[in-house]
């Protein structure tokens, strides 16, 4: 075994989307000297006035501190090679056949064995399929060197926590051999006092891919009995909260929309690696079906209970995937698969939401509008992201004397006495009082 470098101290971070920035971040307040990369400039210029191009709690305040002093930003690693340079790239399935693309893996480990030697060890925070780390990084690296040092560590973080889940989640780490093990350990332990050796690249890439896969088929299970529940006249939460209080199996989830980069891709590329293999996942595959339809089967409800005429208004409350933590990304956002059913309606949609620009609002098909407006021009209100701005709403101010005839809240943060005491008829995921079906 040969003798690493005494301390990994100048970190290299390929990537620097949200896994790369939140982890830039996290190195740099723990005393790291961090050198980000990537292949947009304007996303370079942002992060070196130390504006943040992603919203993440903590992140904008640390780069201002730190840019310039321990982090700093370019197109290539710097001369002179990193003592760890971490794979933070994305890795998209393609839209028709839903297959992983890993170009962006393999340009990453290329410029990574152009830049840097033998000594540094890298790392793959990607997500990827099962065997990637060792088929299409691996190879790149042992043709410049001739060896490598490599272990697979994956992002497990949520939005609107990352900086807090980086120091406070386990990090689970597999190597290539032994002494990329430990130094992959050593790494991340100064990063968090939690790290989890596994025994291989593969095992640690599927730990990613297992975890998103499970959270992806819990929530699926809250969509179905709500689904159920919307044909029954019931009330879902209030079976959910019945079959979770103080029974000692897993809880039931309550019904929600189910988007981001991560749940809405990773299964994907679970299925793909089991389909390489010959085995078959159905729940994985039926529980992303069920999670996909259902904004688009919201949106063709709001469209029958408002009893839609063309040209009639839609105020469309959050348009980010998520609101708990807040977020302002739209990958996999409900609202991506509700605009056409919108459009075939012939409805005008008006757009709000705390933290996405309103030029995306508009890109995604809403006319952005505050929500004093919305509610003034509105014939119906449908809520789909769970901001707490939306929990706090006044409808006792903002309902009378508008026309809106339906308010769906997707995510029951209203009193839905407060909504239909206003003669405003009100209905959720699952839950569609005194609808005739």
């Amino acid at each position: 075994m040969t003798e690493g470098p005494p301390e990994l101290h100048r970190i290299g971070i390929v990537g620097m989307g949200y896994v790369g920035l939140t982890l830039a971040a996290a190195l740099a307040r723990r005393g790291f000297e961090v050198h980000g990369v990537d292949t947009q400039q304007a996303v370079l210029d942002s992060l070196s006035r130390g504006r943040a191009h992603i919203f993440e709690p903590g992140v904008e305040e640390t780069f201002g501190e730190w840019v310039g002093r321990r982090i700093f930003l370019g197109p290539d690693l710097p001369d002179g090679g990193v003592d760890a340079a971490v794979v933070c790239v994305s890795t998209p399935v393609d839209e028709t056949g839903h297959e992983p693309r890993l170009g962006n893996l393999a340009a990453a480990a290329e410029h990574i064995a152009k830049r840097c030697s033998p000594d540094t060890l890298v790392v793959v925070r990607s997500t990827v399929p099962v065997g990637a780390t060792r088929s299409v990084v691996l190879p790149r690296l042992v043709d410049a060197w001739g060896s490598a040092r490599l272990v697979m560590a994956p992002e497990r973080t949520i939005q609107g926590q990352a900086l807090r889940e980086l120091v406070e989640l386990p990090q689970v780490v597999g190597g290539l051999d032994d002494e990329s093990l430990r130094l992959g350990l050593a790494l991340f332990g100064r990063l968090t006092d939690r790290v989890v050796p596994v025994s291989n690249l593969e095992t640690a890439e599927l730990v990613k891919l297992a975890n998103n896969c499970h959270t992806d088929v819990i929530y699926s299970y809250g969509n179905e009995v709500a689904g159920l529940t919307e044909r029954l006249g019931l009330d879902p939460l209030e079976v959910i909260r019945a079959a979770n209080l103080d029974y000692p199996r897993p809880d039931l989830a309550r019904p929600g929309y189910v988007g981001g980069g991560c749940l809405s891709k990773d299964p994907y590329i679970l299925l793909s690696v089991a389909g390489r293999v010959g085995r078959e996942l159905p729940l994985v595959g039926a529980a992303r079906k069920v999670n996909e339809d259902l904004p688009r089967h919201v949106a063709e409800r709001v469209v029958e209970l408002m009893g839609a005429r063309p040209g009639d208004a839609l105020l469309v409350l959050g348009w980010a995937y998520k609101g708990r933590p807040a977020t302002d990304d739209m990958r996999g956002t409900p609202i991506a698969s509700m605009t056409p059913v919108f459009a075939d309606a012939g409805l005008r949609v008006l757009g709000h939401d705390p933290l996405v620009d309103a030029g995306v609002i508009r890109r995604y098909g809403g006319e952005p509008v505050d929500l004093a407006a919305g509610f003034a021009a509105a014939d119906a209100v449908l809520v789909i992201t769970d901001h707490r701005e939306y929990q706090d709403l006044d409808v006792d101010a903002l309902l009378p004397g508008s026309g809106i005839r339906l308010l769906y809240d997707s995510w029951r943060l209203l009193e839905p006495d407060r909504v239909t005491r206003h003669g405003v008829r009100y209905a959720a995921l699952g839950y569609e009082p005194g609808a005739a079906r």
